[in-house]
Parts: C-alpha cells; structure tokens; sequence
C-alpha cells in the first residue's frame, strides 16, 4: 500500500530542514542558516497515532533573480504541491507574513490541497504571541506554532496533518494485480517496454533523456493475472540533476519503487552494465523488493554464441549483493522474450511473499549446523537455538542465539544461501535477524 505524501514547503530559511528532522527523529536534512543550503530532494517515512506517511523536504521557494521571481517561485512550489496530498506551509513568526508567504498561499487554495499551516520559531511556551495572529490573513485557517528546533507544538501540528490522513485509502489496496515498476537511466527503454505490454503506445518514447516526467500507473489485464506497470522517470547522477522538475521525477521514481511489488530495473544493452546502474539496483535491494533485471535493446548487440553468457556473468558480478535477481535479455521494439516477464514477474512475486513453517525452518537451521559448525571466539561457541519466520515482502527470519555478536556475517550469509538452496527465494532479498536469547 502506498503511503501518502506530505510535502514541507515554504520560504529559505523558515526553519523547513529543521521542522523535517525533528518529525522523524533524525538528523537527514541539512540544516544551516544559509538559505538554499536544501538543494536535493529529500523524504522519508514516518508514522503518527498509527497512519503511516511518506515527509518530503523540499528546497526553499527562492527566486534566483529579480527578473524570475514569480516564474521560479511559481515553479518550484508548484510541483512541490502537485506532489503532495498534504502541504505543511511552514512559515516564521520572527519576519512576519511576507510577500513570498502570500503568494504561495494562493497557490495552495488555488490547487485545493490539503494544508497544514505552520508558524515556525515560537520558542517560548505558553500563551500564543501576538504577532501569531497576523497569519490568519494567509487565509489558510488556524495557524500552529512549533519550535521546530526545541521540539514545542510538534505534536499539535502532526495532529492537524493526521485529521486529512486519518481516512486516506490506497486505491489499489484491494486490487489483486501485481504493482510492477520499472525504474532505470533515461532512454534505457522503459516507456517502449511499457507500450509493447500494453499494446499500444500510451507512453510518449523518444530518443531525448528525460521524456518521461513522473510515475505514471496503467492497468493491463493479461492471460497470466492483472498488472499495475508503473512507468517512471530515468534516474540520473546527482551531478547531472539540473532542474527542480528532474528533483522531483526522481524522487517519484524512488516513490514508485516503495509502492510496488516487483522491480523491473531495465539496463541498455548497448551500454552494459554502468556505476549509475548498480546504485539504482542498489535502491530496490535496500527497500526489499522483489527484482529482475532486464536487459532490453538486446536486438542491436552483435552477438556470438557467448555474448549473452559473458554479459551476464559480467552483471551479476557487479550486482553481487543482488545475485538472488533473475537477467532476462529483451528486445522492447520487437518484442523479442517480453512475454517470458509477465511469468517471471508473478514468480518473484510469488517468492517475495512466500511463508514457511517454523517446523521446516529449524529442520534445515539443524542441518546447516551439522554441516557446518558455527563460530567460536576465545573458547566460546555460538549457539543456535531455533529459528522462525517474522513477515513477508521480502521474506524475513529471526534467529535466537546465545551471543549475537558471535555471528559472524560469514556465518550469517552461509545460512542464506542454505535458505535459497532449499526454498529457492529466487528474486527476492531475505532478511535475517539475530535475536539474544530472552531478548525481546
């Protein structure tokens, strides 16, 4: 189930950093006194009274020269709204209502989101100062003092937000069809593959980087099941982000990935496998997902009779972490083994979400010890004494032992692999926990 948005905005230097790392109880944002210092994206998820969202920090709605002042503002906070199904406008009480606050607030009753008005900096408990009134001219409704940096009125303020989450549903919560999101560099071929499992071209393809601005969902109803194809925008390095526009198709292209079930990360064959291609697989190992590795434009490769092999011995060498993934080699324009994924993507999504019994659990954890005794250190050996299953999506063990920091990460790997040797678990992570005996 997706979680829904809450995007920070407001004038440089309001304290929106601040605000953001205090909500979710760590230090992610940057925070300095300079404004602007917010140049990427950032966002992460949080939970209040049990409603679950995703906080977005975004860059301060700062016009970069007198002659674009209404241009950049509108831009930028523009698509911060569009993005978002609750704003939290936070504002200053120190420099009063501005200029730049009016205008934004306009934009916000204009676009009809749900808004959360913040006055940040009221650093004093007690009764509201005067000057806190003068918000409510924003017409935004009541305005709520925080101290963002001393943690004051926080509460209240996530209070307010949850009122407009508290009956928030995912549309596709009660949806059997598998959520598939395709993620990858710009011109890898995402759009094409999308139009070729549709059958038509619904997706706008062209050999420029960057067509593709945002997550865009489309159902298909096939022989082997429904499907969600979530077609995204191509991520590139940091370094080659430009726009306020790219910052934000990227970050709903990560957004894509946290909703989705399987993972499709496409690579151009042409170009093998880059460094830009193991960090976006690297993404949708950290979230769990169920993955595979596609390798389209496979049509315009010369080929021999070992081509195929070497490159994907040559991916799975740089994807170590990830081996578990299956590689398919395609062809999105003609449509060379694209039907094999519809099969592959219900398989990995069957092994994502598979459940064992803790029975069958602890009779292979007592053969993996018999082959394989486990470490000792200055005399003292680790125990293991049973192991059971914690949850799904990605399939998830806890291990109780005698002394935790006994188990090796050696040790730790060798009982995955026994894992996947007896259950398969092809095309998902697993996670493994390791719990002190009488630890909770």
């Amino acid at each position: 189930m997706a979680n829904p948005i809450v995007a920070v905005v407001g004038r440089p230097n309001v304290g929106k950093s601040t605000l953001f790392n205090k909500i979710i109880g760590q230090r992610l944002s940057i925070v300095e006194d300079t404004p602007g210092v917010t140049r990427d994206r950032i966002y992460c998820d949080s939970e209040w009274r049990g409603r679950s969202f995703t906080l977005v920090d975004t860059g301060g709605i700062e016009p970069y020269s007198n002659d674009l002042v209404l241009l950049q503002m509108r831009r930028q906070a523009q698509i911060a709204i569009d993005t978002a199904d609750v704003v939290i406008f936070v504002t200053d009480l120190k420099t009063g209502v501005t200029e730049s606050d009016n205008e934004v607030a306009q934009m916000l009753l204009r676009a009809k989101k749900n808004i959360v008005l913040c006055v940040n900096k009221v650093d004093h408990p007690g009764e509201n100062p005067p000057e806190l009134y003068e918000f409510y001219n924003l017409g935004l409704g009541d305005p709520y003092p925080v101290s963002s940096t001393h943690g004051l009125g926080i509460g209240e303020l996530l209070d307010a937000v949850y009122a407009h989450l508290e009956h928030w549903e995912d549309d596709e919560k009660d949806s059997d069809a598998v959520k598939v999101a395709l993620i990858g560099r710009p011109n890898v071929g995402k759009s094409s593959l999308v139009n070729f499992m549709l059958g038509e071209k619904r997706m706008i393809v062209s050999d420029v980087p960057g067509t593709t601005r945002d997550a865009v969902d489309t159902i298909k109803k096939t022989p082997y099941g429904n499907y969600i194809f979530i077609d995204t925008a191509g991520i590139r390095k940091k370094n080659k982000v430009y726009d306020n526009v790219e910052h934000y198709s990227v970050l709903r292209s990560y957004m894509a990935v946290d909703r989705a079930d399987v993972v499709l990360i496409l690579i151009d064959a042409t170009d093998g496998i880059t460094e830009q291609d193991v960090r976006i697989a690297g993404f949708a190992h950290e979230r769990g997902k169920a993955s595979v590795v596609v390798v389209n434009k496979w049509d315009l490769v010369e080929k021999n009779n070992r081509t195929m092999d070497e490159m994907k011995t040559q991916i799975l060498e740089d994807l170590k972490y990830m081996s578990y993934a299956p590689v398919l080699f395609i062809s999105a324009k003609t449509g060379q083994r694209v039907e094999k994924l519809y099969e592959l993507i219900r398989f990995v999504r069957q092994q994502h979400s598979m459940r064992i019994s803790t029975g069958v659990l602890n009779d292979v954890l007592a053969d993996c010890i018999a082959r394989v005794q486990p470490p000792t250190d200055k005399g003292k050996r680790l125990k293991l004494m049973y192991m059971t299953q914690a949850s799904t999506n990605p399939p998830t063990f806890v291990i109780f032992v005698n002394d935790a920091p006994l188990f090796h990460f050696s040790y730790q790997r060798y009982i995955e692999n026994q894992l996947r040797e007896s259950f398969g678990l092809s095309g998902t992570p697993i996670r493994i926990v390791i719990r002190e005996r009488g630890e909770k």
